[in-house]
């Protein structure tokens, strides 16, 4: 396979997630053996990325802590807590992380009870307030309640559907988190409803953004696209779900829904076994809807700390293979998220086609 062509441009990753040590037990997934139940921080993740000078920043996605079905705040807010310690400068010792590194978190999307409805929403959003104080509340740019592991309907009740109306009104987004390859297409169908009625009768304005983690997690291991039916299932819902032009899609968190065996291919097999999913995202939401996230530390699983670097290649080459120039390049790897996220301005490198030389 070509090598993709040397094009510099600034990077912004939007699907991180830290987590001191002393707060590890904290979350829903935790148990003893599991590989991700220790400390992630600042300093770890600089070490994973390699720190390259385009790299200008992060979006930190919430960590699933436990909150007894949405009823108790405590280890949401205590999340809040610990990321305020973060973009304030403020580190417990030993958390992984200096006074400086708060500049490099450039958004914030905490969990939020939203399957409570608007009126318990709208008390959690001034309890997480005060928590945050000013300076990081104004990084929170959205939030985000799983859907992936909740029951099936959860997404079209009337308490959840009024709570995305209100983020929507707070001019706050709602990052989507479905898992095709475990659930099924159900949570595909559910996706599609929930956005229609979530925008229904709402002005223009007010309507919510919605950005969909991981290619909505379709299923990796599938051999024969062409007459898979849940290949052609999460095909259809992918330009359903693009109709809208208020959704975005992050292209991220691939490595957990292949086979174990491709995860440790180099990352020009990688492309190569999942094109066909690629493929359908581009030509779906175009680069101007679509932004780049690691999934970090979740995507070193089964494969170790080259993973963030691992996927950064592969999405290097899905530009060059879909004939990306600079400016649409630019799109992906930085400034869609900056508008999804209305992240505030950072300095932009200049664009630079390294492949072209001066005239």
């Amino acid at each position: 396979m070509a090598s993709s062509p040397a094009v510099s441009v600034p990077i912004i990753d939007t699907h991180v997630h830290l987590y001191p040590q002393s707060e590890v037990e904290t979350h829903q997934w935790y148990a003893e053996d599991n590989p991700l139940a220790k400390q992630h921080s600042i300093q770890e993740y600089q070490t994973a990325t390699g720190a390259p000078g385009n790299l200008q920043g992060f979006v930190l996605i919430e960590v699933d802590r436990k909150n007894d079905n949405a009823k108790d705040w405590t280890y949401p807010l205590q999340e809040i807590a610990w990321l305020r310690r973060i973009v304030t400068g403020q580190p417990n010792p030993g958390e992984g992380h200096t006074a400086e590194d708060g500049r490099d978190c450039l958004g914030i999307v905490p969990w939020a009870p939203v399957v409570l409805g608007s009126a318990e929403l709208e008390k959690y959003l001034a309890a997480a307030e005060k928590e945050a104080g000013p300076e990081t509340w104004a990084k929170v740019k959205g939030f985000r309640y799983l859907l992936q592991d909740k029951p099936n309907g959860t997404a079209l009740s009337d308490d959840f559907i009024e709570g995305l109306k209100l983020l929507g009104r707070k001019k706050f987004v709602f990052d989507l988190g479905v898992d095709q390859h475990k659930r099924g297409r159900i949570q595909l169908e559910e996706a599609v409803e929930m956005i229609d009625r979530a925008h229904d009768g709402v002005d223009e304005e007010d309507k919510v953004v919605f950005i969909l983690n991981h290619l909505c997690k379709p299923d990796l291991t599938i051999v024969n696209v062409q007459t898979d039916p849940s290949y052609i299932a999460w095909r259809t819902a992918m330009f359903t779900l693009s109709k809208c032009d208020r959704t975005y899609m992050k292209l991220s968190g691939c490595f957990s829904e292949m086979p174990e065996s491709l995860r440790v291919r180099p990352a020009e097999e990688i492309l190569s076994a999942i094109l066909p999913w690629l493929a359908v995202v581009i030509a779906a939401f175009g680069p101007e809807r679509i932004m780049f996230g690691s999934d970090w530390p979740v995507c070193t699983l089964g494969i170790g700390e080259e993973a963030w670097k691992k996927w950064r290649r592969v999405v290097e080459m899905t530009c060059h293979m879909a004939g990306l120039g600079p400016e649409a390049q630019s799109r992906l790897w930085a400034e869609t998220a900056r508008e999804a996220y209305k992240l505030d301005s950072r300095p932009v490198y200049k664009v630079v086609d390294l492949t072209k030389s001066d005239e």
